[in-house]
């Protein structure tokens, strides 16, 4: 919604995004930063929960990014470990659409996010609470199989 030019990458970066065959237990609403040379990197973040409920939470980092994360943790409460973080710029330029891909661990299992924008911090936001949501979702299975074999 603010680049000048759209290219074919952005187009199918932002389809794949969007097309995630995740369900939503938390939806990013916003997320805000500041940071500098000579501040401490904070975030504040807003978020729709499981039942609608809107939440909002801030927290600080060793980088924005870090503190995006630490911020949407005080929120899910979802222990996890980031055990990577890559991101490409998918198109050239200025303005170029930035993808991120995480990988997160919880309990022995690893969950990848991905999420593009042309700001890397939302970019990074997105891609972090795609993996969240697919832990969430993957617990939520196993918890549904439970009870199943319960019956």
């Amino acid at each position: 919604d603010r680049k000048k030019m759209v290219h074919d990458e952005d187009l199918e970066v932002i389809v794949a995004d969007e097309t995630s065959s995740v369900r939503v237990s938390y939806e990013l609403l916003q997320v805000q930063v500041s940071c500098g040379d000579h501040s401490i990197p904070t975030a504040t973040v807003q978020l729709r929960g499981p039942g609608g409920q809107v939440m909002v939470d801030s927290d600080h980092g060793t980088g924005p990014v870090d503190a995006i994360y630490r911020a949407i943790n005080r929120v899910t409460r979802v222990e996890n470990e980031l055990i990577e973080f890559s991101i490409q710029a998918v198109t050239e330029g200025i303005d170029a659409l930035a993808e991120v891909t995480i990988r997160i661990r919880s309990n022995g299992d690893i969950y990848t996010g991905r999420g593009s924008h042309s700001d890397i911090c939302v970019a990074s936001a997105r891609a972090y609470m795609h993996a969240l949501n697919r832990l969430i979702e993957n617990r939520l299975d196993a918890a549904g199989a439970g009870a199943m074999e319960q019956v």
